[in-house]
């Protein structure tokens, strides 16, 4: 490179949880999702990328083979609905993954989830116009390359992306996003975009049982007048679950164009619950090695349908999707 960057060795961790496995239905196999115990993050599933994920469908992306390279003079594009995204010199567009770290820096994408993540290099790598310099920086891997670092954030492409200009990788599995100028996430002060999660509606209040967008719970238990007590995010998303997943073992089946339209909630702080029994709250490891947040062993959702905060649209949906009740159950059950 030709800026001046820091140097960090990359730290990486496994950590398997065998007792929180066996509580949701036995040892994962491969490529099946694994459970953790709720708030870890460790390094990604060996199944990453493999059949059934979201992010890698297993079929080989066009022109993956450029993906690898240096990204030479960087590059700050107008995207319609994220604003300004980094590309690199070609005009791919750089990702961050919100499992690595920046404060030090840390990459935690290896194995399979590297060939759907390819690492950008660091050498010659250089700011675009309008970036500051002195944000880019490299941070050496478990194999002893450098990998660009933007605000302290490994950077990567995404072997998926068509063409340049593209960014399907933005809100995959709600841990990969766009990077803006500054190695934030892109559009982190506009709506949703190419799966992202949805910012906090303005306003929007909700009642006593949950909180408002932005409090400090980050699961509440809510009484909705029509299906009871049900579970929200810190957002007042209403959580759903999925019939067609399993909680023994605890596997998700909502994959592909599914999740489109159904986001995994993302693990919480046990420690920042309201109304709902930590002793439920655990994490899935999907096979694309994000994590998900199960409530007794049945992982969750949010829906996109879901309008304002506490809708309750994806309550029914196909006859396989429902609001879930603090100990996991289908809302409105006994109604």
């Amino acid at each position: 490179m030709r800026n001046r960057r820091q140097r960090v060795a990359a730290g990486t961790a496994v950590a398997v949880v065998m007792a929180m496995t066996a509580a949701c239905g036995g040892e994962a196999g491969p490529t099946e999702d694994r459970v953790r115990p709720a708030g870890d993050s460790s390094s990604l599933s060996p199944g990453y990328g493999t059949g059934g994920g979201y992010g890698d469908d297993g079929s080989e992306p066009a022109g993956a083979e450029d993906r690898s390279g240096p990204a030479r003079t960087l590059a700050l594009r107008e995207d319609a609905e994220l604003g300004e995204v980094v590309t690199d010199a070609a005009g791919w567009t750089l990702y961050r993954f919100e499992e690595d770290s920046a404060k030090p820096p840390a990459a935690t994408c290896e194995g399979d989830c590297a060939t759907a993540w390819p690492p950008v290099p660091a050498d010659d790598a250089e700011a675009a116009a309008g970036m500051d310099a002195e944000l880019l920086g490299s941070v050496e891997r478990a194999d002893g390359a450098e990998q660009l670092t933007l605000g302290g954030w490994p950077v990567y492409r995404y072997a998926k992306d068509a063409r340049p200009g593209d960014v399907s990788g933005h809100g995959v599995g709600g841990t990969w996003n766009a990077l803006a100028a500054d190695g934030g996430k892109a559009g982190a002060g506009q709506g949703p975009a190419g799966g992202g999660e949805a910012a906090p509606p303005a306003g929007g209040d909700q009642d006593a049982d949950g909180p408002a967008p932005g409090g400090d719970a980050e699961l509440s238990a809510a009484e909705d007048p029509e299906l009871g007590r049900i579970v929200r995010d810190a957002e007042s998303r209403t959580l759903y679950r999925f019939d067609k997943d399993t909680a023994w073992p605890m596997k998700s089946n909502c994959t592909g164009a599914c999740l489109e339209t159904w986001k995994p909630a993302a693990p919480v702080d046990e420690k920042a619950l309201e109304g709902v029994d930590p002793e439920l709250v655990t994490t899935l490891e999907r096979p694309d090695g994000s994590e998900q947040l199960s409530i007794d062993c049945w992982p969750v959702y949010w829906y996109t349908g879901d309008e304002e905060p506490g809708d309750t649209a994806g309550h029914g949906v196909g006859g396989t999707w429902h609001a879930v009740t603090p100990d996991g159950e289908r809302a409105g059950a006994a109604s």
